[in-house]
């Protein structure tokens, strides 16, 4: 499979797989996100979810694709210390804003910047549409966000916090992109990062949460906390490995923007999963959301 999906870069076909991966990988995105802030506090959550996917890769990551080429090994460093910053920041936005509130403005800030990166680092470029497309997507997330804080009125308080964690996160979203993107092209089997970078990226946050739910004076029961894990983490699989594999086969930006369309999935999930409210002002927005995707497509 690998030696078929490396047939496929720089190719017409190549660019549609790439499209329908970023696309897959923004909806799988958004139930990500929906797992992390659900019923159970987003730090155990989080670990349960690290811990499930560190498992299973490492008999992947051993005995099934590839040793990592020598020089792979500061590229893993790299990239697990950016995922923990986003983690770690990313919870603690959750923590403190409404899920519809927060995840908007982590991804709307993340696409602009990773344009931005893929510039210096691939030496990609946007066509003026192109440009047009991420400026009304962008409209679309950051009105979405606006409008949500607008109407929700849990977590007041600490509202503005959570904004400029969320902020932060999406510039750390920005940064991990563009350096995972590096990367998986710089090893000769895309599998191989994605194996060895699951099984490095789920070592740490396990062991804050489990010392978190051993403090907590009314600790959730462990199984539906670990079940939950194991959905988070077959997801997180999916969703990852699409966007890091559509980065392969085409370019780093137009993958980054589509998979922001993630934020009409999570609008859809906060409603019908979460409760959240979902109105004619909403949709508006989402469309606008989606219209800017097909805009950069387009024009590409």
């Amino acid at each position: 499979m690998s030696d078929w999906l490396i047939s496929l870069e720089g190719t017409e076909a190549g660019h549609h797989w790439a499209l329908g991966l970023a696309i897959w990988a923004a909806f799988l995105h958004a139930v990500f996100g929906a797992l992390q802030k659900g019923r159970h506090d987003p730090w155990l959550t989080r670990g349960a979810i690290d811990f499930s996917y560190c498992l299973m890769s490492a008999p992947f990551a051993f005995f099934v694709v590839p040793w990592p080429e020598p020089h792979m090994w500061p590229i893993f460093f790299g990239a697990w210390a950016l995922h923990l910053i986003y983690k770690i920041l990313q919870a603690m936005a959750y923590t403190r804003g409404a899920y519809t509130v927060v995840y908007p403005v982590v991804r709307g800030t993340g696409p602009l910047f990773t344009v931005i990166g893929a510039y210096l680092l691939f030496g990609e470029s946007f066509t003026a549409i192109q440009w047009l497309g991420v400026l009304v997507l962008l409209c679309g997330i950051y009105g979405l966000a606006v409008y949500n804080m607008r109407t929700i009125v849990a977590q007041r308080e600490t509202l503005i916090a959570a904004l400029g964690l969320a902020v932060l996160t999406g510039v750390f979203v920005a940064l991990y992109t563009t350096f995972d993107a590096y990367g998986i092209r710089a090893t000769a089997d895309p599998f191989t990062f994605l194996a060895w970078f699951f099984m490095f990226d789920g070592l740490v946050i396990p062991f804050y949460a489990y010392y978190r739910w051993k403090h907590m004076p009314d600790a959730p029961a462990p199984a539906p906390l670990m079940f939950r894990g194991f959905v988070g983490g077959l997801v997180a699989y999916m969703s990852f490995g699409s966007i890091m594999l559509a980065t392969r086969l085409d370019k780093v930006g137009e993958a980054a923007v589509l998979r922001e369309t993630s934020t009409v999935f999570a609008a859809i999930i906060g409603w019908l999963v979460l409760r959240e409210t979902v109105g004619p002002r909403r949709i508006a927005l989402m469309a606008l959301i989606a219209a800017g995707a097909v805009i950069v497509e387009m024009g590409g």
